[in-house]
């Protein structure tokens, strides 16, 4: 008979090159509309194409925004801390449910344009998700 030993799945560097460039562009393009829900006013938003921010209420807005932008910050400072990395796939798990819901609205709304880049970002952020939480996860200090 032969022993096996369990060992630590291999992982592509191919692999972390790629969840660390996704995870770079996801936080700064959540980031950026993050920072932009929060401080534009909700006329500007709505003047900017953003027909949506006129069916919800201002608080949502905020809400959103700070979402955002919390999101964007665990997709990365957790990973690159090394404090507590089992907050960037729930980041990412996070900032998915927000694109789900996002796509919604839209679809309800007749803005089907915009479902697209919901469903575009959702899969980036699913890729992160599941490649920090399960495949190539990062190990605290």
């Amino acid at each position: 008979m032969t022993t096996q030993t369990l060992a630590a799945p291999q992982t592509s560097k191919a692999l972390h090159i790629g969840l660390w460039a996704v995870q770079g562009l996801l936080a700064a393009m959540f980031l950026m509309t993050g920072v932009m829900k929060l401080t534009t006013g909700q006329e500007e938003l709505v003047a900017q194409g953003m027909a949506w921010a006129g069916r919800v209420p201002p608080e949502l807005i905020l809400f959103i925004g700070v979402s955002q932008l919390l999101g964007a910050i665990g997709l990365i400072l957790p990973s690159v801390l090394r404090i507590k990395p089992v907050l960037t796939p729930i980041a990412a798990a996070a900032l998915g449910l927000v694109m789900v819901l996002a796509a919604a609205e839209h679809s309800m709304a007749g803005e089907f344009s915009s479902v697209p880049v919901n469903a575009v970002l959702f899969s980036l952020t699913a890729f992160v998700a599941w490649g920090r939480g399960i495949q190539a996860p990062i190990h605290s200090r």
